[in-house]
């Protein structure tokens, strides 16, 4: 009688659990969000200006706007071409295979390929860099390669520098430099 007992209360319990399959099924497909975009943009060129004065231009082939998610971000999965202008018409450039920026760090993470040329010559190469637009900072862990105008270079893992290439802070680098000035 007892092993009898045994049995149903066992065979109860294993029917309450796959009838509770199906329940919790229905309640996560309730509880999962799509993950969509809110908005898409192809060929992209945006400027943006400072007093009167054009700062930046921002070229991509395809935008894609996650601005209602948790964390809301902007996608350039096609890569961008931004370009840098200074108070006195010089140009930067910043190629990326792809870039992410996102709203509330207002940190962009570029990746794949990332090259930085400013209007002297000076070249940097990673697999992925990040700018901080509040602080006007670059930085990466990556490998990195940076080359001068008048030959000299520097290879290394980790950098940091201001936007303007005039702060340099590397962790684990080697070089040859040319130019001491």
């Amino acid at each position: 009688m007892k092993k009898i007992a045994e049995i149903s209360i066992l065979f109860t319990f294993i029917l309450l659990l796959l009838s509770c399959e199906s329940n919790l099924k229905d309640v996560q497909q309730i509880y999962k969000t799509t993950f969509v975009p809110t908005g898409e943009a192809d060929s992209v060129n945006l400027k943006y200006t400072d007093s009167g004065k054009v700062k930046s231009i921002l070229q991509s082939l395809k935008m894609v706007d996650y601005s209602t998610a948790k964390n809301p971000f902007v996608e350039f999965p096609k890569g961008v071409l931004v370009t840098l202008i200074d108070n006195k018409n010089n140009r930067t450039t910043v190629v990326a295979d792809k870039a992410i920026s996102y709203k509330k760090t207002e940190v962009i993470d570029l990746i794949g390929n990332v090259k930085i040329t400013t209007h002297e010559g000076k070249r940097l190469e990673t697999n992925q860099l990040y700018f901080d637009q509040k602080n006007e900072w670059f930085f990466t862990e990556e490998p990195f390669v940076f080359k001068d105008s008048d030959g000299s270079f520097l290879q290394g893992v980790g950098i940091d520098f201001s936007k303007d290439f005039k702060i340099f802070n590397m962790q684990n680098n080697n070089g040859e430099v040319n130019n001491m000035k």
